[in-house]
């Protein structure tokens, strides 16, 4: 799903935010009315901007062999999927291969982290809401299910920690957590924050008080608003 900006010019260079999920199961695009375009996406059209999506592997509807690639290796499978993107993207002689940025929340969080730290080069900028960074304190229901346990899987589990990347960071990454949030915990981000740190690498943090794992009524408003700032800084 790629959606061009408002006034689109051929003839331009434009920076591109690749908005991403990637978790097992989800899936964001569909045969749809405007295949499921989110209201940020097109504000962010409206501010000048590429917004591109792609269903990976793991994704619903396309058989038991794509879905299940990214067993007890989350993060890997995903993240080259999204490089198919990004390959795409950099075909299109309207995207500027040098303003490219990347947003997602909770998974999408984990993979903003991990396309930032795996692939520094390709990545300006990154958002990541409410990130998993270390699978170990993710919820057994969840992280059990597609990582196995930390004893059957060590090396799986040992690959997508985040917080061993933290020194590979470049670029301006933000993440955002609600001081609440039951799901992805705190020490998920507050722990890739003291990696960085002992790294010499230097990511932003807002935290949403009083909020869950994700921001609701009212503070929505300006979450978004704080993330489209966070890409016009550093991005546009």
């Amino acid at each position: 799903r790629l959606i061009k900006p408002v006034g689109f010019d051929p003839q331009k260079k434009y920076p591109t935010v690749i908005y991403v999920y990637g978790g097992p199961h989800a899936q964001m695009i569909h045969d749809t009315w405007m295949w499921d375009v989110r209201g940020w996406d097109i504000y962010m059209a409206q501010n000048g901007y590429i917004v591109f999506s792609v269903d990976g592997r793991g994704s619903n509807n396309r058989g038991l062999e794509f879905e299940s690639a990214p067993h007890r290796r989350l993060g890997e499978i995903e993240g080259k999927d999204q490089m198919r993107g990004v390959a795409f993207l950099k075909s299109l002689p309207y995207v500027d291969q040098e303003r490219m940025g990347v947003h997602g929340w909770s998974f999408g969080g984990f993979m903003t982290t991990y396309l930032m730290t795996h692939y520094p080069e390709t990545f300006k900028v990154g958002v990541a809401g409410g990130p998993v960074i270390d699978w170990k304190y993710y919820e057994v229901m969840y992280g059990e299910r597609y990582m196995g346990t930390p004893q059957n899987n060590p090396e799986g589990y040992e690959k997508s920690n985040l917080n061993n990347y933290a020194g590979n960071l470049k670029g301006h990454l933000l993440l955002i957590h609600g001081d609440q949030d039951p799901v992805v915990v705190m020490q998920h981000s507050l722990s890739f924050l003291d990696h960085c740190v002992k790294a010499r690498t230097y990511p932003d943090y807002f935290v949403y008080p009083g909020h869950e794992h994700n921001v609701i009524g009212l503070d929505r408003v300006h979450l978004h608003e704080k993330i489209t700032r966070y890409f016009n800084d550093y991005l546009k």
